[in-house]
């Protein structure tokens, strides 16, 4: 890969870092049709929040409810006239695609539980820095939006950015490192300047007490 190296100095594949399997292809474009049928219907759920008023609740118990009464009324004409029941497949997830979503869920839950033991116990100050920033955002963004609008605009994200990643990864390593490395002389000026000068003034002022 060039002369430089991967971002955050991975050595796994955009693909293997999802979990390699069902859920990756889906984030990732290669199982097409399901990627644009979760899209499509993201899109549809929005579309319905902002024009119905309804709720996430309401929605999903009228959708429910009306599905029930046309299959029970269509399986009770059906045994009445001697037809055929409404040709429902069986509905079952798979345990290999449940084993892949469970191993998903775990991965990116225990990393998360990491880098948060990390800042909790002061391990690391550039996380602290950059936690702290995307939360700030988060509260911002979360400020002028709503719930629904939101959630859309993150599963899109989710759905679009990992692939862009995928496919343009030698130029956005390139371009992230060149940024890394300018914020990092940054840091260490401040570190230097206004940190360093802190923490003399606290040991010169504890030596003269």
């Amino acid at each position: 890969m060039g002369g430089w190296a991967r971002l955050f100095n991975r050595e796994r594949t955009v693909h293997e870092i999802f979990g390699g399997g069902f859920v990756a292809d889906v984030i990732l474009w290669r199982q097409r049709n399901i990627t644009i049928g979760i899209v499509l219907v993201a899109l549809s759920s929005w579309l319905v929040f902002e024009r119905s008023g309804y709720t996430l609740l309401s929605l999903v118990s009228s959708v429910v409810l009306l599905l029930a009464v046309i299959l029970f009324l269509w399986a009770k004409s059906a045994a009445i006239l001697n037809r055929p029941a409404p040709p429902l497949p069986r509905l079952q997830l798979s345990e290999e695609t449940a084993n892949e979503v469970a191993s998903f869920i775990r991965n990116r839950m225990n990393a998360l539980l990491s880098i948060s033991q990390d800042i909790a116990l002061g391990k690391d100050t550039k996380l602290f820095f950059k936690v702290a920033a995307y939360l700030l955002l988060i509260a911002v963004v979360g400020g002028l939006t709503d719930f629904v609008t939101l959630g859309y605009a993150s599963l899109l994200i989710f759905l679009t950015i990992p692939v862009l990643y995928e496919r343009y990864e030698d130029y956005i390593d390139r371009y992230v490192e060149m940024v890394f490395k300018k914020s990092h002389q940054l840091y260490l000026k401040f570190d230097v300047k206004c940190i360093g000068r802190v923490q003399n003034w606290a040991l010169e002022k504890k030596k003269l007490s």
